[in-house]
């Protein structure tokens, strides 16, 4: 079995095929899917969705391009948000200094709100960073001093400095297709270094789906091919990628039903 820890099942590129969506994912041994809340107002959609399906759950939170629509909220407000049992994660909230959308500062002020919850809960955090590993690492070491929590630094495309601190700080890292592009031999020789016990596969969908099927709208059962150049780039079987990664998951997302 493989998981999509990373997918957008609410984006308007699903909403005429999302019964065949699930079903494609299910065909190609996707055993567990969660669609990454973007904007905690549009809860209700991702709910709606994950209540439909038995094998998809959600987060909630706010994506870095929104944190000035959604300044503001408290980590109290994200916290009681997750008492639906459907609801396996915080985030995806962050830094995105590529984009100029969102002011870092609300950026800020949001990827920590985001962490306070994660803390409280014991839920993880989905961390999106793009061309801010400086700041976002400063984040994760002073946010680690007020107590523990647990987290993915998804669709990770970074340095090897951020990675590795990721790491010791007990964080996760998350491969999309990305990885399969073939002008990503340095992310692939990050993604060979890493231990075994922190790593993730997704596909970000409705983006960057991955090599073979590049220029097209990307889905959960696309993982796979994901699942396949990770496993080539660590020198593993394809099998033993998929149980890895799909222990790594159930340890991390840990209200998902095994």
């Amino acid at each position: 079995m493989l998981v999509d820890s990373h997918c957008h099942l609410d984006f308007p590129d699903f909403a005429e095929d999302l019964d065949g969506i699930v079903s494609r994912a299910r065909a190609a041994g996707i055993g567990r899917m969660v669609t990454i809340s973007t904007r905690v107002r549009k809860l209700n959609q991702l709910l709606a969705i994950a209540e439909r399906y038995d094998d998809v759950y959600c987060s909630v939170g706010t994506h870095p391009h929104n944190a000035d629509e959604e300044d503001g909220i408290a980590p109290d407000e994200l916290i009681a948000l997750t008492q639906h049992p459907k609801v396996v994660a915080l985030g995806e909230a962050g830094l995105d200094y590529f984009y100029d959308n969102g002011s870092p500062e609300a950026q800020a002020r949001g990827f920590r709100a985001h962490i306070a919850a994660a803390r409280a809960t014991g839920l993880p955090l989905v961390i999106h960073t793009r061309e801010a590993d400086e700041d976002c690492g400063r984040i994760l070491e002073e946010e680690a001093t007020k107590g523990s929590f647990r987290a993915v630094l998804h669709c990770y495309t970074g340095g090897r400095e951020l990675a590795l601190k990721a790491v010791s700080l007990g964080l996760y890292i998350g491969f999309t297709g990305i990885l399969t592009f073939k002008k990503s031999e340095a992310l692939r020789a990050l993604a060979a270094e890493l231990p075994s016990d922190r790593i993730l596969v997704e596909t970000d969908s409705p983006y960057l789906a991955p090599g073979k099927f590049r220029g097209k709208r990307n889905e959960p059962a696309y993982v796979v091919e994901v699942a396949k150049v990770l496993a080539e780039t660590r020198g593993v079987s394809f099998d033993e990628i998929s149980r890895q990664t799909s222990e790594n998951f159930f340890r991390l997302f840990s209200r998902v039903k095994a």
